[in-house]
């Protein structure tokens, strides 16, 4: 199979399909790679670097389309790339459609098999290529909201870990999957007052034993979130709900009531975002004010440590781009896990959460590739 990686035309977007060290494991495996010119070059994964593994390397994003049966990409595929796409061609990514439908619709028209990273499944249910993104988006949560709580920065001026004689920040965290957890340790780890809200009760006593004695763990009711935000001078929303648009946990009034200068991270925000005020911002752009609260709600929050982020990914998808690259078809009839991140196939929507949230018709993933 011939397989293309296009340069991110994202805003800020630096990370890259796949490094050369996996172009090397495809093309040992007998496939052809197609790398466009300077697709790694911000990371340090240099042209000559993909060479010596093996990739050809042509100059324009429109020959990768044009020649690869498989396209391997990061980030959702902007409206020029849709375009490039063609009927039956492989496409392997981040989508999160469920907030974009004016994607959804071009995927659909390209007749192109567009397949989500973040709603492949492993055998315990769990999100495996969604996972390292979200360890390093919740790790950075903390880092953004830090930096944005410095009065510089127009927050309230509070250090997240204190200092002796003067009370650390509060940290308010929604969700306590991958993103949370991640967010929790690194705000434990700096010293901050921590408090986790989950709606699994068994997440909690996992947190709990995971974070013993230093971090509290919350049921998340609408009256529990509206009693801490008033107090919080970070809150990080990190709840996910696969391939469907993230719940509206934080109303306009809640922001109301927030300390000025406090900060809002909205990591849910390629869902469409757990606060009512969120609204996707960019690595060049990050934040805006509402009602004297900071948002922080870049769509690519990964792409910001973009050469750790990139191996990282590699590191999980590279098993299924080799088994989609050996017979896709087969693949994906016979893998579930790896079928469930099958989005689009052929101009259906193939995938009941997106299905739902986009109000689109849904057909059957499996009885799609059978006909």
């Amino acid at each position: 199979m011939q397989i293309g990686v296009p340069k991110e035309v994202k805003n800020h977007e630096y990370r890259v399909g796949l490094t050369p060290d996996s172009v090397q494991e495809l093309v040992s495996a007998g496939h052809q790679v197609l790398v466009e010119q300077n697709a790694g070059a911000a990371i340090d994964f240099a042209d000559e670097d993909f060479r010596r593994a093996g990739a050809v390397i042509v100059p324009s994003a429109a020959e990768v389309f044009a020649r690869a049966d498989m396209i391997v990409k990061i980030k959702e595929p902007q409206p020029d790339e849709c375009q490039m796409l063609k009927t039956g061609q492989l496409l392997f990514t981040y989508l999160h459609l469920a907030a974009d439908p004016r994607q959804a619709e071009l995927l659909l028209k390209s007749g192109a098999i567009a397949m989500a990273y973040e709603t492949v499944t492993d055998d315990r249910g769990h999100l495996p290529l969604l996972a390292p993104m979200s360890e390093v988006a919740g790790r950075m949560a903390v880092q953004a909201g830090a930096h944005h709580l410095e009065k510089a920065q127009g927050g309230r001026g509070v250090l997240l870990g204190g200092v002796p004689g003067v009370a650390p920040a509060r940290v308010l965290i929604l969700g306590g999957g991958v993103v949370g957890s991640n967010a929790a340790g690194v705000a434990l780890g700096i010293g901050a007052d921590v408090t986790i809200m989950d709606r699994s009760v068994e997440r909690l006593r996992e947190l709990d034993r995971m974070f013993p004695a230093s971090i509290r763990c919350v049921y998340a009711t609408a009256a529990a979130i509206e009693n801490y935000l008033p107090e919080a001078d970070l809150v990080i929303g990190a709840v996910l709900l696969p391939g469907a648009s993230a719940p509206r946990l934080v109303t306009r009034e809640m922001v109301g009531r927030m300390k000025p200068g406090a900060v809002v991270v909205d990591v849910a925000i390629d869902q469409g975002g757990c606060f009512a005020t969120s609204r996707p911002t960019s690595h060049q752009d990050p934040t805006y004010v509402v009602d004297g609260v900071i948002h922080y709600c870049v769509a690519n929050m990964p792409g910001g440590v973009a050469r750790t982020a990139t191996q990282a990914l590699n590191n999980v998808t590279l098993p299924f781009v080799l088994q989609l690259a050996d017979n896709p078809v087969r693949a994906l009839l016979t893998n579930a896990n790896l079928r469930n991140g099958l989005t689009i196939h052929c101009g259906r929507v193939t995938h009941k959460a997106v299905a739902d949230s986009l109000g689109h018709d849904f057909t059957d993933a499996f009885e799609a590739l059978k006909k």
